[in-house]
């Protein structure tokens, strides 16, 4: 069994943003209040966390997460790390560190800001999360399940994005070449980053995400990392069949 959760569908501001009165942002509609955007794979019974927020705290009060037992990293963008502190209570609960996966190039910032996290058995400081890092440079194991990462770009940036069986999650991509393409075929579900209605240099826009969801032809597409210039009623009345706008709290399970 794979379940996905939608913990935050939105863009690095959020949704609502702050000092904004456009119709998005005073939405009464609960599906265009995102937080930022991360999600939770659980695999048997495992929860793997991919991206960590800075709302991730609350996302795991609002979901129910009890426990996790690993880390995906797509990138070290703040939007996407700057949860990782909050980590320390599922290392406190759990008595154990957490594993953190992370491309070998984002490895140095993740030092860099959280250097104090890293686990080390000398150290009894039970107030900080205590997390293993470890470099992903080609597919791997967890749970009896194979995690193949993509490297695709994201503007000048690479992200990594992940295939787990059935299931494929790529945010914050600018593109994806036909090899990546060729590789996601068969998929079940798609999860794509989706902007806004118009291009932008680092992020695909919602045409181009429908575009590649058609290419790679998945049972299911859903989009996230959407911004406020993407209402939820309105732009998915445009969405094609099998392309869905995702939204926070959504869940989707899937069996293998």
């Amino acid at each position: 069994m794979i379940e996905i959760t939608f913990l935050g569908t939105g863009t690095s501001q959020g949704i609502p943003i702050i000092n904004c009165a456009c119709p998005v942002c005073r939405s009464e509609d609960p599906r265009d209040q995102r937080l930022r955007t991360s999600a939770l794979i659980t695999l048997d019974g495992h929860n793997i966390l991919i991206d960590a927020s800075p709302e991730l705290r609350l996302q795991c009060l609002q979901n129910d997460v009890r426990h996790l037992d690993a880390v995906l990293l797509t990138h070290t963008h703040a939007d996407h790390i700057f949860g990782l502190d909050d980590l320390r209570r599922f290392t406190q609960s759990q008595a154990r560190p957490l594993d953190i996966y992370a491309g070998t190039d984002h490895l140095p910032a993740l030092e860099k800001i959280f250097g104090y996290a890293r686990y080390d058995r000398s150290n009894g400081n039970h107030d900080l999360p205590h997390l293993n890092f470890n470099p992903i440079d080609g597919p791997f194991e967890l749970f009896s399940h194979q995690i193949i990462p993509h490297s695709m770009p994201h503007g000048r940036f690479n992200v990594l994005g992940y295939r787990i069986g059935p299931l494929a999650y790529c945010t914050d991509i600018s593109a994806m070449s036909d090899q990546i393409v060729a590789d996601l075929q068969g998929l079940r579900i798609l999860v794509l980053g989706a902007l806004r209605p118009w291009p932008h240099p680092a992020h695909l826009s919602i045409d181009q995400a429908v575009d590649l969801a058609h290419r790679i032809n998945a049972e299911q597409t859903y989009l996230v990392h959407m911004s406020h210039h993407i209402g939820h009623q309105q732009t998915q009345k445009s969405l094609p069949k099998g392309i869905q706008l995702a939204w926070d709290g959504l869940k989707i399970s899937l069996e293998e």
